[in-house]
């Protein structure tokens, strides 16, 4: 069985909590795969899951939580310019340097594809090859795909959504009620709601600063300093083989991530039939299998 190790890596002036999963047969030639979590602010616990691909592919899995959430430090305080991209990036190299990984791959979920995509386009010499699941390249386009969802939503959830984000009153039961509907479409399609999700989801209720500041009340409006994101014209300088995924009924639509397909110049995609954004609780086995073969045929090759 692989085991499981976790640890403070300082960062600014507080630390990010990183969890390290050794497999108990590691293969010498399989890379280390960090894995970057949504939100922003979602906390690494609803991609717990993906820690099986540690003995499934013999090989180091790292997840962390993101400065701002989860079991890292928070900033409460912090005026809104702090939350940027950049700062993300800079602690991925910081827990990267830190773990001494010379070579890597990186698999970004939600807003982590948005983060592995800037850190891509920077060309780090590590980088073996970047998994981008369920991602916008754009929030733009993010924003277009949620109104062309949200029109197919009851014609009351409709009413309950607009009414109460004139109103700001995003705290409203029915208000909250009608953001449950969006994601039981196009967030999570089961029955219940995995217990991975919830702890996530409670975390980002203790403190939800990170995800406030940069998306905005819920994920399909985006009030945040993300609003204007938008990677699309720095997609060509990726120079590592890259794997799309998305689901069927994600909210992140065709449209927010054909831009990574159509500039990127070594990237194929991968659209799970009947799953939502989080495809990897949905069809848990069919998705890291789909990763565990993306990234064998990017591992080092054998000595």
């Amino acid at each position: 069985m692989s085991v499981a190790t976790a640890l403070d890596v300082p960062f600014r002036d507080g630390s990010t909590w990183v969890q390290v999963t050794t497999p108990d047969a590691p293969r010498p030639e399989a890379l280390p795969l960090v894995v970057l979590h949504g939100g922003p602010g979602f906390c690494h616990d609803y991609l717990r899951s993906l820690s099986a691909l540690s003995d499934e592919t013999g090989r180091t899995v790292v997840l962390y939580d993101q400065f701002g959430c989860g079991r890292s430090s928070h900033r409460p305080e912090a005026s809104p310019d702090f939350w940027t991209p950049q700062l993300f990036v800079d602690e991925f190299f910081t827990v990267i340097d830190r773990l001494g990984l010379e070579t890597y791959h990186v698999l970004g979920q939600s807003w982590g594809g948005m983060l592995g995509a800037e850190i891509a386009v920077r060309r780090p010499e590590g980088l073996a090859a970047l998994a981008i699941c369920n991602s916008p390249a754009s929030m733009e386009l993010w924003a277009q795909a949620a109104e062309r969802l949200r029109a197919d939503l009851p014609d009351d959830v409709r009413a309950a959504l607009e009414s109460h984000e004139a109103a700001g009153a995003y705290d409203h039961p029915d208000y909250v009620a009608a953001t449950q509907e969006y994601d039981r479409r196009h967030v999570h399609r089961m029955t219940t709601t995995p217990q991975d999700y919830l702890d996530s989801e409670r975390l980002v209720e203790q403190d939800p600063t990170v995800y406030h500041t940069m998306n905005g009340p819920n994920e399909f409006h985006v009030i945040g300093t993300l609003r204007d994101w938008s990677i699309v014209d720095r997609l060509a300088s990726v120079d590592v083989p890259t794997l799309v995924v998305a689901g069927e009924f994600d909210e992140a639509a065709p449209e927010t991530w054909a831009p990574f397909v159509e500039h990127i110049p070594h990237v194929r995609s991968h659209v799970f039939a009947g799953a939502s954004h989080c495809t990897h609780l949905e069809q848990p086995q069919e998705f890291r299998a789909l990763i565990a073969q993306f990234l064998k045929e990017h591992d080092a090759p054998p000595e």
